[in-house]
C-alpha cells in the first residue's frame, strides 16, 4: 500500500524518488545467506519497483548486498557510520551492478542508498569528551576539549560525502553510468538532535548536498519547516571538519573504536526492537481476532448526538492535521496566546525522541546503582512531581534500584518524616523543575543541601541530580554545587504535559520501571491518534470531544474512579485537566478520590470515568457503574491490560485535553493563576522577613479549639456550624465544594477528610474536592480562581508541632506553608470565590474530628442544591 501510494512520485522522476523501505530481519545482520533469502522474499512478495530492502551495512552484510544488486534489488544499506565502512558499501554497490552489467542484465532501474548514521556519533564521542574535561585542570585544555563537543558527526558525514564523490567520479562508475545506472545516494540517518542545548536543526542544515537524501523524525521535520534554512553546506567548512577529525584524534578519540561499538549497539538494538515488533503485532493480531480494540467504552446517553456532530465536524476542518501542524489558532487567534501556544506542543512527539535516546537513561541508572544508591528522593512540584508518584504508586522498587520517594509539601510534619526514614549518604535527590525557580523545590533543594553538606562536606553535589529546562536557575545552582548530573527537559513542553518526557521518565527509570516499555506502550497511542486517523477512530479526539460536550451539556464534573493499583493516575489527570481548562470563567472540573456512590448521591452535573486494570475487576464497582449509566449519567470505561497501559493513557488525556480546550475555546497551555499565588506567596514572606510575622486578619469566630475566618461572615452567625452553613446554603445545582488541606497528608488525615467530603457530597449532592496545600496550587489551584465561580471552598488550616529552618533564609519551612495559604486565601477573596477558612490548632487529628461534628451540625437543615430554585 506504501509503495502504491508513493508510485506517482517514482514514475513521474523516472525511478529517481518515491522509494518505500522494508528490512531485513535485523537478526540476520551477521548471517550473509539468511540476508539474501529473506531479502529475494521481500522482493517478490512486495513485487513493487519502488521498493527498497534494507540489509545492515556488516561485513556479513557486504557479500549480501552485492549479490542481492546484481540480482536486480534495491537495497538501502543501513546502520553504517564508519567512513571505511561506507567505502566498502559503495565498493559493493558498484561491483553488484559490474556483475549484472557483465550478465547482460539492464543496470538503468536499480536503486540504492547508503543510510549514514549521524547524531549518534556525538552521542558517544561527547560521553567521552565529557570525561577527559573532567580530567583535566588545565582551563585552556578545558576549553579546547569543549569546543569540540558536536563536531564529529558532522565532521564524519562530510568526510564520508567526499568519499562519495571521489568514487562515483571514478572511470570505474561512468563506465556503468554510460550503461544508465545512478549514483548509490548518501542517506543521512539518526539526525534528531539528542542535546538540547544544540540547534535542532544541527543534522539537517549543515549536510544538504547534491544526491543527498536526509531522514527526519517528526519533532525535526517540524523544526526545520519552521526554523531551518535550506542551503547548499555539505562542503562548507570541509578544512575545519578534517582539523576536528584531527584534533579529535589527538584528544585520544579513538573514532574507529566509537564507530564500532555504535554499529554493534545498533545491529543488536535494532534486532531487539524488531522482535518487539513482531511481539507486538501478534498481540494485536490475537486481540483482533478476540474482537478487542480501543479499551475505551462510552455510554453516552444524550451526549451521543453531540459528539458524533462534533467528531465530524472537527474531520471537516482538519482539526487532527492541524493539531499536529501545532496550529495554535486551533486554541487562540490572539498573538500572545499564540506564541505560548507554539512553544508547548512538544509532547506530542516527545515518546519518541526518548524512546530513541532511551539507552542514555539506562546508562544514568546503572551510574547511580554502581554508585551505592539505595533511595531516591523527588524534590518538586505539579508536573514535576505528579508523574512521578504515579510511577512509584503504581510500579515501586524493582528490586536492585532505588526507593523512590516524593516531597511535594511544605508542611514540616511531612519533610520531618521523610527525613528520618533517609540514608543519607545513600540517598539520590532530584531536583526537579522546568522553570528552574520554583520556590518549594529550592527551598527543599537548599535543606537537604546543608544536612548533606554536613555529612559528605565539598562531595555533597554528588547526591544530587538535576532536571530542568536548559539555561535555568537550576541549571547554573547544580554547576555551582557540583551535581552529579543536569538532566535537560524540553522548553516546548509544558509541565503537565511532561509524563513522557525526562521530567516523569528519569524517576521512574530510578527505581527500576522499564521505561522502553513505558514508551512503547505510550508510541500506540501517539500513533492511534496520528493526524491522518479520523476523528471518530482518535482516541485522544474522541475523548477530547465527549468531555466538551460534557461540559457544554452542564456535565463538567469529571468523576474519577479507578482501580487500586493505577488509583494515583486520577492525581495526574486532575492537574492536567484542571490547570489547562480553568480559567476565563470556563472550565472542566475533575473529581479525583471521591468514593462511589449510588445514583441518588449525585446531581446531574457528572461524567464518570472508570480506570481499571483487567486483573482488579469488581463486581461491587461494576454494578455502581451500571446503575449510574440506567439512571441516566453518562459513564466512560477504560480498562488496562496491564499497568504499562498507563503510558497510553497519558497520551491519550493529553490528547483530549487539549482538544477539549480548543472546542471550549481556552488556552489550554497556559496558567496564569499558577503566577497569581506566587506572587502572593512572595509578596507575604517578604512582609514577614521586614515585619517578623504575617499580615494575618482576626479570626471571625473562635470555639471549641478551632477559629473560623470568612470575608464575609454568615448574617446572625454566632457558632461555626451556624457560619459555615451560611456558607452551603449558598450552594446551587452544579456547584462543588473543595476541601483545601494544608496538612500532613497522613493515613489517618485522609480517612477523616473522606469521611467529610462524603458527607458533603449525599447531604448536598454536589461533587467534592479534596487537595493537599501547597501541592494543588500547582494543579486544581488554577481552576479555583480560573475556573467557572461555582465552587464553595473551605480552606483547612494547622500549627504546626515540629518546624524546620530553611538555609539562609529568615522564615522557616511552617511560615513558608502559611504564606502559601494565606496568599492562596487571599486570592479565592479576590477572585470573588465563596470561601472560609477552619484553622485546627496543634492537635490536627482532634481538630478534624471537630471539623466532623461542625459539618454533621451545619448540614442539619441545609437541603441538597438540586433542590433549589
Amino acid at each position: 500500500m506504501a509503495c502504491d501510494a508513493f508510485r506517482p512520485t517514482y514514475d513521474n522522476t523516472k525511478g529517481a524518488d518515491g522509494f518505500v523501505s522494508i528490512e531485513v530481519s535485523p537478526t540476520l545482520a551477521h548471517d550473509t545467506e539468511g540476508s539474501i533469502n529473506e531479502a529475494r522474499r521481500l522482493w517478490k512478495s512486495i513485487n513493487r519497483p519502488n521498493l527498497l530492502v534494507k540489509i545492515p551495512g556488516t561485513k556479513e552484510g557486504l557479500p549480501a548486498i552485492l549479490q542481492t544488486l546484481s540480482e536486480g534489488i534495491n537495497i538501502n544499506i543501513t546502520l553504517l557510520f564508519a567512513v571505511e565502512r561506507y567505502e566498502e558499501v559503495a565498493e559493493a554497490y558498484i561491483a553488484g551492478l559490474e556483475k549484472r552489467a557483465k550478465a547482460g542484465q539492464p543496470v538503468d532501474r536499480i536503486a540504492s542508498v547508503a543510510s549514514f548514521f549521524v547524531s549518534r556519533i556525538d552521542t558517544l564521542v561527547d560521553q567521552q569528551l565529557t570525561v577527559k574535561i573532567q580530567e583535566k585542570q588545565n582551563p585552556a585544555e578545558r576549553g579546547k576539549l569543549e569546543a569540540l563537543m558536536a563536531k564529529a558527526a558532522v565532521a564524519n558525514a562530510k568526510d564520508a560525502y567526499q568519499k562519495f564523490k571521489r568514487i562515483f567520479a571514478s572511470e570505474r562508475f561512468k563506465a556503468l553510468a554510460a550503461k544508465g545506472a545512478r549514483v548509490q545516494r548518501v542517506l543521512w540517518a539518526s539526525t534528531s538532535t539528542k542535546n538540547p542545548k544544540y540547534r535542532d536543526v544541527l543534522y539537517v542544515e549543515t549536510l544538504i548536498g547534491p544526491d543527498t537524501v536526509n531522514t527526519m523524525p517528526p519533532a525535526t521535520i517540524v523544526a526545520f519547516r519552521d526554523h531551518g534554512e535550506a542551503r547548499l553546506t555539505i562542503e562548507e567548512g570541509l578544512d575545519q571538519a578534517y582539523g576536528d577529525l584531527k584534533a579529535l584524534a589527538e584528544a585520544g578519540i579513538d573514532l574507529k573504536a566509537v564507530t564500532q561499538k555504535l554499529e554493534h549497539d545498533g545491529v543488536e538494538s535494532f534486532a531487539k526492537d524488531y522482535q518487539k515488533l513482531l511481539a507486538g503485532l501478534e498481540e494485536k493480531r490475537k486481540k483482533i481476532l478476540e474482537g478487542a480494540s480501543d479499551p475505551m467504552q462510552a455510554a453516552l446517553g444524550n451526549l451521543s448526538v453531540a459528539v458524533n456532530s462534533t467528531l465530524a465536524r472537527l474531520d471537516e476542518e482538519k482539526f487532527g492535521r492541524r493539531l499536529w501542524d501545532r496550529d495554535a489558532g486551533l486554541w487562540k487567534s490572539e498573538p500572545e496566546h499564540q506564541k505560548i501556544i507554539k512553544n508547548a506542543l512538544g509532547w506530542l512527539t516527545i515518546a519518541d525522541e526518548i524512546r530513541e535516546n532511551a539507552q542514555l537513561l539506562v546508562d544514568l541508572v546503572e551510574e547511580v546503582r554502581g554508585a551505592g544508591y539505595k533511595h531516591a528522593v523527588l524534590l518538586g512540584m505539579g508536573g514535576s512531581s505528579l508523574c512521578p508518584d504515579v510511577c512509584r504508586a503504581t510500579f515501586g522498587t524493582t528490586p536492585g534500584f532505588l526507593e523512590l520517594e516524593v516531597l511535594d509539601s511544605t508542611v514540616p510534619a511531612t519533610a520531618a518524616r521523610l527525613e528520618r526514614s533517609l540514608d543519607f549518604p545513600r540517598t539520590l535527590f532530584i531536583v526537579s523543575s522546568k522553570s528552574g525557580g520554583t520556590t518549594e523545590t529550592i527551598t527543599f533543594f537548599e535543606y537537604f543541601y546543608a544536612r548533606m553538606r554536613n555529612i559528605k562536606g565539598v562531595n555533597a553535589g554528588e547526591n544530587f541530580l538535576a532536571i530542568t529546562d536548559p539555561d535555568t536557575s537550576l541549571e547554573k545552582l547544580a554547576k555551582e554545587h557540583n551535581f552529579r548530573a543536569v538532566i535537560g527537559g524540553e522548553p516546548d513542553i509544558g509541565g503537565r504535559y511532561s509524563a513522557l518526557s525526562n521530567f516523569g521518565l528519569v524517576p521512574a527509570a530510578l527505581q527500576g520501571t522499564d521505561v522502553r516499555s513505558l514508551l512503547e506502550r505510550a508510541q500506540r497511542m501517539v500513533y492511534a491518534c496520528g493526524c491522518c486517523v479520523p476523528s471518530r477512530d482518535n482516541p485522544g479526539v474522541t475523548l477530547g470531544v465527549i468531555l466538551a460536550e460534557a461540559a457544554r451539556a452542564g456535565r463538567d464534573k469529571i468523576t474519577f474512579l479507578s482501580s487500586p493499583g493505577i488509583a494515583t493516575f486520577a492525581d495526574w489527570a486532575e492537574q492536567l485537566i484542571a490547570e489547562s481548562t480553568g480559567k476565563e470563567g470556563k472550565g472542566l472540573i475533575p473529581v479525583a478520590g471521591e468514593a462511589l456512590g449510588d445514583p441518588a448521591n449525585y446531581g446531574n452535573d457528572r461524567l464518570f470515568v472508570y480506570l481499571g486494570l483487567a486483573s482488579e475487576a469488581d463486581a461491587e464497582s461494576n454494578r455502581k457503574l451500571k446503575a449510574l449509566e440506567h439512571a441516566g449519567h453518562p459513564v466512560i470505561r477504560i480498562v488496562l491490560a496491564d499497568k504499562f497501559d498507563l503510558a497510553q493513557e497519558f497520551f491519550r488525556w493529553e490528547i483530549a485535553t487539549a482538544t477539549a480546550g480548543a472546542l471550549l475555546g481556552i488556552n489550554a497551555f497556559d496558567q496564569p493563576n499558577v503566577k497569581e499565588s506566587k506572587d502572593n506567596t512572595n509578596r507575604l514572606l517578604a512582609e514577614f522577613k521586614q515585619n517578623g510575622r504575617l499580615p494575618e486578619k482576626p479570626a471571625t469566630l473562635k470555639a471549641d479549639g478551632i477559629q473560623l475566618f470568612a470575608s464575609t461572615p454568615a448574617k446572625g452567625a454566632k457558632s461555626l456550624d451556624s457560619e459555615l452553613a451560611g456558607l452551603l446554603r449558598q450552594a446551587r445545582p452544579g456547584d462543588y465544594v473543595a476541601l483545601m488541606a494544608y496538612i500532613d497528608r497522613s493515613d489517618q488525615h485522609e480517612a477523616q477528610l473522606q469521611a467529610i467530603r462524603t458527607r458533603l457530597r449525599d447531604s448536598l449532592r454536589l461533587a467534592t474536592t479534596l487537595g493537599y496545600g501547597p501541592r494543588f496550587l500547582h494543579s486544581t489551584g488554577q481552576l479555583h480562581k480560573g475556573g467557572p465561580n461555582t465552587g464553595l471552598f473551605i480552606q483547612i488550616t494547622a500549627d504546626d508541632a515540629e518546624d524546620l529552618a530553611v538555609p539562609g533564609e529568615s522564615y522557616t519551612l511552617s511560615v513558608l506553608k502559611q504564606a502559601q495559604a494565606l496568599g492562596d486565601l487571599q486570592s479565592l477573596e479576590r477572585h470573588g470565590r465563596r470561601v472560609v477558612r477552619l484553622h485546627l490548632g496543634l492537635d490536627v487529628h482532634a481538630g478534624l474530628e471537630r471539623v466532623q461534628r461542625v459539618v454533621e451540625s451545619a448540614l442539619t437543615g441545609v437541603q441538597p442544591a438540586a433542590q433549589r430554585v
